[in-house]
């Protein structure tokens, strides 16, 4: 019960990121388009010497499959031979990067459900201070998207640096931006990035809430199974003396 009310809170405010999210990442893949934009560090591919992973898993345990999926994602995702930074949130994560010896460079547990948007800003802003200052090259983000109550899906997503793709390689040439482009993107990048953690972070949040709630319903049903077939029948023979 406790999980279900939690799910309905995760979940109404996931469906109210979402479309915000959207709106972002379809402006952010539109600069791609345009030349200035293709030469800023924010889009820029470089050689990768250090890799960011942002991972987000949970404080508590109880809830099946839920952290084992993302760790054994974001582990089989780092299989390439780089040498990764990692910033963990919650404190199964924390545990079992531990025990794997992974390069953990900030933990995040035990965060107040109210702190959760403040804090994605907070990340945001420091991921970009390490990016722009070239301790690390790239920046991954390990979360689980919500589809349904039963479907949860790992995901490994590049944040950093957006890219190039070869379609968007001409400049289009007709949008004007007040202030200049620079500027625009000065702006518009670190609140997509806020977005896209806060977003993942709600993703994560329903995941897990709902993984919990079908996790105890199955418990609580076993428990029952196994209490039943214990229990005493109700009516005894009567005593021989």
């Amino acid at each position: 019960m406790i999980a279900s009310t939690k799910l309905h809170r995760a979940r109404t405010q996931l469906e109210g990121v979402r479309p915000i999210y959207r709106e972002l990442k379809g402006l952010v893949e539109d600069l791609r388009c345009e030349k200035e934009a293709q030469h800023h560090q924010y889009y820029k591919e470089r050689e990768v010497q250090s890799s960011l992973y942002i991972i987000l898993t949970s404080d508590r345990g109880f809830s099946g499959a839920y952290n084992a999926n993302i760790m054994s994602e974001a582990i089989s995702h780092m299989s390439q031979g780089k040498n990764e930074k990692i910033l963990i949130v919650g404190s199964k994560g924390k545990e079992y990067f531990k025990r794997k010896k992974k390069n953990i460079i900030r933990a995040i547990t035990d965060v107040d459900d109210t702190q959760v948007y403040y804090g994605s800003e907070s990340v945001a802003k420091w991921t970009i201070e390490l990016f722009l200052s070239q301790e690390v090259d790239e920046v991954f983000l390990a979360y689980t998207e919500f589809e349904n109550i039963l479907n949860h899906i790992p995901r490994v997503e590049r944040l950093l640096p957006i890219g190039i793709t070869s379609q968007n390689q001409e400049d289009k040439g007709d949008n004007r931006y007040e202030q200049g482009i620079n500027v625009y993107m000065d702006y518009l990048i670190p609140l997509y990035l806020h977005m896209s953690l806060f977003r993942a972070i709600s993703e994560s949040h329903t995941s897990e809430h709902a993984s919990r709630m079908i996790s105890m319903d199955s418990a609580g049903k076993n428990g029952q199974s196994i209490g039943n077939h214990l229990n005493l029948p109700s009516r005894l023979p009567n005593p021989k003396y």
